[in-house]
């Protein structure tokens, strides 16, 4: 006989999915060939400008070759580019092009206006104890592995 019901956490990435197919017009990300690993780079950068490129392996929780490859094709991309570091000639820094900080603004934007629908048929209550018990949950999943998960939904 089948479970009735989902447990727990195959019921939460169903919620996952179906918020993932939220449609809220064009995803910015879609045609611009930038997986969400690659995103996750570009708000690094965004949200540290002039950072190096172990600066962003250590932030991501990730090995500096990995994020040396994501950085050179984001700059490829036309996405990043690298400037020499005027303190340190052999440090590189890295920065977001205009097309960059554009894209990074379009899927900001498009992710808050997804996160906003679905907290629209929440009253500020509800939506500050649905914030408080996800805060929670990531905090204990956090201690228990040690890292972020830089995946997007």
């Amino acid at each position: 006989m089948a479970d009735r019901e989902s447990p727990v956490p195959e019921q939460l990435l169903d919620l996952f999915d179906r918020l993932r197919k939220q449609a809220l017009g064009q995803n910015p990300l879609e045609n611009s060939g930038v997986t969400g690993p690659q995103l996750a780079l570009l708000n690094w950068v965004a949200d540290s400008p002039g950072c190096g490129v172990r600066e962003i392996a250590d932030g991501l929780e990730l090995a500096a070759p990995t994020v040396s490859v994501g950085v050179r094709r984001l700059e490829t991309a036309g996405l990043l580019e690298r400037r020499p570091d005027p303190e340190d000639g052999r440090a590189i820094q890295v920065f977001l092009t205009a097309e960059g900080q554009t894209l990074h603004r379009q899927a900001r934007t498009f992710r808050r206006s997804k996160m906003q629908r679905l907290l629209t048929g929440l009253t500020l209550e509800e939506g500050a104890t649905l914030l408080a018990l996800l805060e929670k949950a990531i905090v204990a999943a956090e201690e228990k592995t040690g890292q972020p998960d830089i995946g997007d939904f």
